[in-house]
């Protein structure tokens, strides 16, 4: 089992305890409920924030944080190369996670590219109501905070389906991500569909230096947002 399904599934155990905890639901309904809220809202916590109004801040310690990842996270030399590779001068690499900011800075730390990213957009579960992907409001909150100059200069990769199809309405350039061992879905998200992040070197030649092509000179009026 990879780390990143195993801290998938420990994410999935912690969260369905915080609702048995705080709900006091059997293990089914509060596995239930979880996976409702999921796919209602995005993130289970909005769907707590909103039927029970709960701290969101309490359920990022008890889940998130609580996360044991040390040992399950490790630096990625491969993934290092790939973003390290990425021509800067034609794409900003930037964050873009429902994760709190405290959760994000910590994956990106284990993993050993915190100083890849120029910076990150994150679910602000300190402002309520906060908002995640898949809503409208939080791909414009990415493309502000990244100061992308117009929604068809942005570059998404995303493991959810969901999320994937949301950006491509918005005219984002979308590639989704299949985990290791997941069947392609009936429908796809999107234009591109990839297994592997490597592959992006032959969907987005042109943004890497280690195979990179001329591009038109609109395309070079400004830097493009990649997240």
């Amino acid at each position: 089992m990879s780390g990143g399904k195993k801290v998938h599934d420990l994410m999935t155990v912690l969260i369905n305890k915080y609702f048995e905890k705080h709900l006091s639901l059997s293990t089914d309904d509060a596995d239930l409920l979880h996976q409702k809220y999921y796919k209602d809202y995005g993130l289970a916590i909005s769907g707590l924030v909103v039927h029970h109004k709960v701290d969101p801040l309490e359920f990022n310690r008890e889940v998130d944080d609580a996360l044991p990842l040390d040992g399950l996270i490790t630096p990625n030399p491969d993934l290092h190369r790939l973003l390290e590779d990425i021509d800067t001068s034609k794409v900003k690499p930037w964050l873009f996670t429902n994760a709190y900011i405290t959760h994000a800075r910590r994956v990106v730390k284990l993993l050993g590219i915190e100083d890849l990213f120029e910076g990150i957009t994150f679910c602000d579960y300190s402002q309520l109501p906060f908002i995640c992907k898949p809503h409208r409001e939080m791909y414009e909150k990415a493309e502000r905070e990244a100061g992308a100059s117009s929604s068809e200069k942005c570059y998404f990769v995303d493991d959810s389906h969901l999320n994937c199809r949301h950006a491509q309405a918005r005219g984002w350039t979308t590639a989704h991500l299949l985990e290791p061992g997941r069947p392609e879905p009936a429908e796809k998200a999107c234009k591109y569909q990839i297994r592997d992040l490597e592959s992006l070197r032959l969907i987005f030649p042109h943004f890497f230096r280690s195979s990179s092509t001329n591009l038109p000179d609109e395309s070079m009026s400004s830097r493009s947002l990649a997240v």
